[in-house]
């Protein structure tokens, strides 16, 4: 299996010379971070990260999680990963410091998450749960709730989930059946079953506390009647530790295709005692704060593992020797040249390489609006979050669709030996895999960016999406680049906005191709951006680096975006057009 080395080079170049952290620290009125502290939080999680998690990934994919006498037992080392990582602080990076949180800028943590994707997806998703579960609680729940939850979830001690699939319900949730019923002493019995909930239960906390959704007997019709409670395995004795065993249960364990590693559970709650955060009937307003959290954390999970991918196939490429370069001969000392120097070989390596760090570049330029949504002024907190609204359906889809590409691509220029599974490629398109389903499908979050994104929010959340990237070519100085990059994005821009007047099925007929049209033109003006960035800094082989893979981008990947337009453009006849035995002429 390929070693994984964090990218630290390309962090620093996207964080310093890119987008300015210090400046955008100062302006966010945090001066005390700064990007020599930023590089140390980074050195420091890669270190974690190499040394660490990574170790673990192949062995936890052989060995998968089990199931024994109603406890789920993780692979060798997990739990003990999972403490060092805990007692070092990592847990607590974005969390409030009221609570005992680090209160670490989105543009710290997002590189460190990435870093942990790339070495073991498996084991990050335990941790990115929990984070998602600290957000809902620090938003929606009671200050009693915050007093007794939120400090031990921040610091790891306890460990969050996320309830809302049931058999029966998995997009629509307003099928959900699981039922809350009141005990007139603030409290709730839960009773329900829910499936695919990661993290339902594990060897390495203490407790875990899993967010809920269920509906109340008086709950409304459809999902204006579902509310959110908090349902911990153990209850809280009089000390705040964990006391009495709750009524949740797992019933089982799914067998999977990847991620093997972490424990995907089904729940069974028995009237179990739980407590409920934010409003009567609010509870899928509350879970979007999760869900949102997650998806773009999902999308990191694709660029974790088109990273891993990319890296291992580039050093195979570079040792493996096979036949003599078709432009003459590469190293005339060796029996042959290696694949490297093969066209094709050198195009697929690009694939991988132009996407996946245009995918970082889009991550940060998020992580970027995240901070800003927290911590700017009221003008820019809510321009921030209509930027975030926009981006994250594109983030969650494209990065693991690009992922699946990716990793796939990492397998074919390994050849036969892709195929096998001791050198590791294969399991990271097998992880990757769920990624465009869980947290919403890639259709879905398609859906949501066409119409309640662009059509239903009429264009306010795309122009302040414009308005962002415009602000990356406004501090561009090429000349020619920024003609580029211009023109692609004002193009973007007039063809979204020509999308507002499309009917409900043209709309949901062009989501896909629209989602893959706005990812390949955002992504290509970051990448004009970041090779104007390049070459006015102070590192060579990144300045040559950078403008040569966007000239590929430019030449090879761009033009995806034009087919993409024109399928958006089409309409929805010849989707509709064949029906019944037209499909398989039965």
């Amino acid at each position: 299996m390929p070693q994984y080395q964090a990218p630290l080079a390309d962090f620093q170049f996207l964080m310093k010379d890119w987008l300015s952290m210090d400046e955008h620290y100062q302006h966010l009125g945090i001066g005390e971070f700064d990007m020599e502290l930023a590089s140390e939080v980074l050195a420091q999680g890669a270190k974690f990260a190499t040394d660490v998690v990574a170790p673990l990934n192949r062995e936890g994919d052989e060995q998968g999680c089990r199931l024994e006498n109603g406890e789920v037992t993780t692979p060798d080392g997990f739990a003990k990963a999972y403490q060092e990582y805990v007692e070092n602080g990592w847990n607590a990076m974005l969390g409030t410091a009221e609570y005992e949180g680090q209160d670490l800028p989105y543009t710290m943590a997002v590189p460190v998450h990435e870093m942990l994707n790339s070495a073991n997806l498996s084991w990050r998703l335990t941790t990115m749960l929990t984070e998602s579960a600290v957000l809902a609680v620090t938003k929606h729940a009671t200050d009693e709730l915050k007093q007794t939850y939120l400090a031990k979830l921040i610091s790891g001690e306890w460990t969050g989930t996320m309830n809302l699939t049931e058999p029966h319900a998995g997009t629509d949730l307003s099928l959900l059946n699981t039922k809350a019923e009141p005990q007139g002493d603030g409290s709730y019995k839960i009773t329900g079953n829910k499936i695919f909930i990661t993290g339902g239960d594990q060897d390495w906390s203490s407790n875990v506390i899993h967010m809920v959704l269920a509906r109340l007997p008086d709950a409304p019709k459809g999902v204006k009647g579902i509310s959110l409670f908090l349902v911990p395995k153990f209850l809280p004795d009089a000390n705040g530790d964990a006391g009495e065993r709750n009524a949740v249960s797992v019933g089982s364990i799914e067998h999977k295709m990847g991620i093997k590693a972490s424990p995907t559970c089904v729940m069974n709650y028995d009237g179990a005692t739980g407590y409920l955060v934010g409003g009567e009937h609010q509870g899928l307003a509350c879970m979007f704060t999760m869900m949102n959290d997650a998806r773009f954390q999902v999308g990191l999970q694709g660029l974790g593992a088109s990273e891993a991918s990319y890296q291992g196939a580039l050093e195979y490429a570079r040792e493996r020797l096979q036949s003599r370069a078709p432009q003459g001969v590469q190293q005339p000392d060796e029996k042959a040249d290696a694949i490297v120097f093969q066209p094709d070989v050198a195009r697929m390596l690009l694939i991988q390489k132009s996407l996946t760090e245009g995918c970082r570049a889009l991550s940060l330029v998020y992580a970027k609006y995240m901070d800003i949504e927290k911590l700017g002024s009221d003008d820019e907190k809510v321009h921030a979050d209509k930027v975030l609204q926009f981006l994250t359906p594109v983030c969650k889809a494209f990065m693991t669709d690009m992922a699946l590409e990716t990793t796939s691509l990492g397998i074919q220029i390994y050849g036969g030996h892709g195929y096998i599974r001791e050198w590791g490629m294969e399991q990271l398109m097998r992880d990757t895999r769920i990624a465009q389903l869980y947290e919403g499908t890639n259709g879905i979050q398609a859906l949501d960016l066409i119409g309640r994104k662009l059509t239903r929010d009429g264009g306010k959340m795309l122009d302040a999406t414009y308005e962002a990237f415009a602000a990356l070519i406004d501090t561009m100085t090429d000349e020619a680049l920024t003609d580029k990059a211009r023109i692609l994005l004002d193009d973007w821009h007039q063809s979204s906005k020509d999308c507002l007047s499309m009917d409900a099925a043209d709309a949901a007929a062009a989501a896909c191709d629209y989602l893959a049209y706005c990812a390949y033109s955002l992504i290509g003006v970051m990448w004009y951006s970041m090779a104007d960035a390049a070459s006015r800094g102070d590192n060579a082989t990144i300045a040559s680096s950078k403008m040569k893979t966007c000239q590929f981008y430019e030449s090879r990947v761009l033009p995806r975006r034009d087919a993409h337009k024109a399928a958006f453009q089409a309409g929805c006849e010849d989707v509709l057009a064949i029906a019944g035995s037209e499909f398989d002429y039965l």
